[in-house]
């Protein structure tokens, strides 16, 4: 559901004009024009990194790619940050009633009536964050917490520097960790996706 424009507030373009010891919802996010990117989390704002370091962006595309390329035939669309995520309580909430919007580094999305203009409205089938220092901890509490909360059916961690891959996956409403490959000769595989096979040495590319 989308507000009327009786609902709208006015744009802020500078981000310490808000309260970071507040909460806030979808409705507020979509009137910050700042530059700095943010994410929701229950409402709190978590400040994403400006530029992801080069070995980042690497692996993110190297994934990517991968992904895009085994699903392009498939009724599942691939998507890359910067891709909002709306993580819903109730099916049909308004705008000023969700309280977290994510943007993962790449997710899976199979249910093509989550999709609209403005991006996912409710969970993905597949996230996949590649950690970096100022994002991990986030990565494994906070997001890992909120993705199986919203029944994310399966979550990949991944390490540029160990060059090593978790995945994580939904059994009843609680993750399991289903593998972590290590080994530059290792295939990743998924498990909701059985037939999805990528070798780590084409995701750690040296």
């Amino acid at each position: 559901m989308t507000e009327s424009l009786s609902d709208m507030k006015p744009s802020i373009t500078d981000i310490t004009k808000l309260d970071l010891k507040k909460t806030y919802t979808y409705a507020d996010y979509l009137t910050w024009q700042f530059n700095e990117r943010v994410e929701l989390i229950k409402g709190w704002i978590y400040k994403m990194s400006p530029a992801p370091k080069r070995i980042h962006q690497q692996v993110e595309t190297a994934l990517s790619s991968k992904l895009w390329t085994f699903f392009e035939n498939e009724p599942c669309q691939v998507y890359n940050s910067p891709f909002d995520v709306r993580l819903l309580k109730n099916k049909g909430q308004a705008d000023k009633e969700i309280e977290s919007v994510v943007q993962p580094d790449v997710c899976v999305v199979c249910d093509m009536d989550k999709l609209d203009e403005r991006g996912c409205v409710g969970a993905p089938d597949l996230i996949v964050e590649v950690l970096s220092t100022s994002t991990m901890k986030k990565d494994y509490n906070e997001k890992f917490n909120l993705y199986q909360e919203n029944g994310v059916k399966e979550y990949w961690l991944v390490h540029p520097e160990t060059k090593a891959v978790q995945i994580f996956y939904l059994e009843g409403q609680n993750y399991l960790e289903f593998e972590t490959y290590e080994r530059m000769e290792d295939i990743v595989r998924s498990k909701l996706f059985p037939e999805l096979a990528i070798p780590a040495s084409s995701i750690f590319k040296a």
